[in-house]
C-alpha cells in the first residue's frame, strides 16, 4: 500500500512522469474544462458590471472598459478552447486565463477604487472563494493547484489590505477560510486527476502485464506516422500454448509477465512496448538505425532464452520467442508497417522458431 500511495502521490503532484499519450487525453479534458468555466464566467461579466453600478456610489468609467476587456478575453478563451484540439500548449494557457482574467479585474478594483473597503465586503470578496473552489473542476496537478492557490491567497491578503481587515480577525478567518477551501481544492485534485490515470490506464493498457494494449499501440503510432527512424518489433513466445498445457495458465500467466518486464528493460524515452494479444508483444523503438534495432531484437531473444523459469513444483524450464523487425518509414500506413513486422515473425516461426526475420 505504501508503494501504491507514493506512486499516487508521484503521479498526482507533476505532469513530469505521465506518458506523452496521457498529456493529450488530460489536455483534452481541460479543454472541456476551460470551455464550460470560461463560458459562465462571461455570461456572469454583464451580471457582474449591474453590481458595479449598484454597489458602487460613484462608477468609474474605467471598470466599464476592464468588464469589457474581461468579457472579450473569457469569449476569446471559450472560442480559442472550442478550436483548440490536440494543442496542448494553447489549452494549458487558456485553463490559467480562466482563472486570471476574473482576478486581475479583482485586483484591478482594489487597487484603483476609493471605495475599495465597502466594495469587497458588499460586491466581490466572494471572488477568491469562487476561484478556489473551481479549481477542484479541473484535472490540475497539484503543483499546478497550488501556484494558482498561492496567487489567490496574496489576492486576499490584497482585500483584507484595502478593506482594512488585515490582521483583525475578520481578516484572519477569511484568510484562514479562503486556505481550508484550497487543502480541499487540493484533495479534490488528488482524487480527480487520480481517477482519470486510473481510468485512462485501464482504458489503454494490459491489465496482466502492465504493457499498452493493441488499441492504445496503434493510436500512438498513428501520432508518429511521420517521425523518422522509427522500428516495429513482433516479439511471439514459441509453443505458448504448450506451456499453458504443461504447466497451468498461472504459470503461463508468469511467464507473460515475466517477459514484459524484460521487454521494458530495454525500452528507451520515446519507445514503446504492448501486448498485442495472448503471447504476441510490439515494441516501437525510435530513434536507431537499422543495425541498432536489429541489435535490440537479437539481446531481446538472448535474454528471453536465457530466462530460467520455474512451475508449481519448482521444476524449471524456459521459453524461446520469433521476432519480426520492421522499419517505419515516414508516412507509411499504420497497418502496412505492423502487418510487414508480423509477416516476418510468421517466416521466424516457418524457419525454426527462436530468430529474428528483419528482411524477406
Amino acid at each position: 500500500m505504501q508503494a501504491i500511495s507514493i506512486s499516487s502521490v508521484r503521479d498526482t503532484l507533476s505532469g513530469k512522469y505521465h506518458s506523452r499519450d496521457f498529456i493529450h487525453a488530460r489536455m483534452e479534458y481541460l479543454r472541456t474544462r476551460v470551455m464550460l468555466v470560461g463560458l459562465i464566467f462571461a455570461v456572469l461579466t454583464p451580471l457582474w458590471t449591474i453590481m458595479d453600478w449598484l454597489v458602487l456610489p460613484s462608477w468609474p468609467a474605467h471598470f466599464l472598459t476592464a468588464r469589457i476587456l474581461s468579457f472579450a478575453g473569457l469569449a476569446a478563451c471559450v472560442w480559442l478552447a472550442l478550436r483548440g484540439h490536440q494543442r496542448i500548449r494553447l489549452i494549458y494557457v487558456l485553463s490559467g486565463l480562466v482563472f486570471i482574467l476574473p482576478a486581475s479585474f479583482y485586483a484591478y478594483m482594489l487597487l484603483t477604487s476609493a471605495s475599495a473597503g465597502r466594495y469587497v465586503v458588499l460586491g466581490y470578496g466572494f471572488i477568491p472563494f469562487l476561484l478556489v473552489a473551481t479549481l477542484s473542476i479541473f484535472p490540475f496537478t497539484l503543483l499546478e493547484s497550488a501556484l494558482v492557490g498561492s496567487a489567490l491567497l496574496g489576492l486576499q491578503v490584497l482585500a483584507s489590505v484595502r478593506s482594512g481587515t488585515w490582521m483583525t480577525a475578520q481578516g484572519l478567518q477569511d484568510l484562514w477560510l479562503l486556505a481550508a477551501l484550497l487543502v480541499v481544492a487540493l484533495t479534490a485534485n488528488y482524487f480527480h486527476l487520480g481517477l482519470l490515470l486510473r481510468l485512462y490506464r485501464q482504458a489503454t493498457h494490459d491489465a496482466l502485464t502492465g504493457l499498452l494494449n493493441r488499441g492504445a499501440l496503434n493510436q500512438q503510432l498513428k501520432q508518429r506516422a511521420d517521425a523518422d527512424n522509427l522500428h516495429v518489433l513482433m516479439v511471439d513466445l514459441d509453443h505458448f500454448k504448450q506451456i499453458n498445457d504443461t504447466h497451468g495458465h498461472s504459470v503461463g500467466d508468469d511467464v507473460l509477465m515475466r517477459t514484459a518486464a524484460l521487454l521494458k528493460t530495454h525500452l528507451g524515452p520515446q519507445d514503446l512496448a504492448a501486448r498485442y494479444g495472448g503471447e504476441e508483444f510490439t515494441l516501437i523503438l525510435a530513434g536507431r538505425t537499422d543495425e541498432q534495432a536489429l541489435e535490440v531484437a537479437r539481446q531481446l531473444l538472448r535474454e528471453v532464452q536465457g530466462q530460467v523459469l520455474y512451475n508449481h513444483d519448482r521444476m524449471s524450464f524456459r521459453v524461446t520467442a520469433s521476432m519480426g523487425l520492421a522499419v517505419c518509414p515516414p508516412g507509411l500506413e499504420v497497418e502496412s508497417v505492423l502487418q510487414v513486422a508480423d509477416e516476418r515473425l510468421y517466416l521466424a516461426k516457418q524457419r525454426g522458431r527462436n530468430q529474428v526475420v528483419a528482411e524477406d
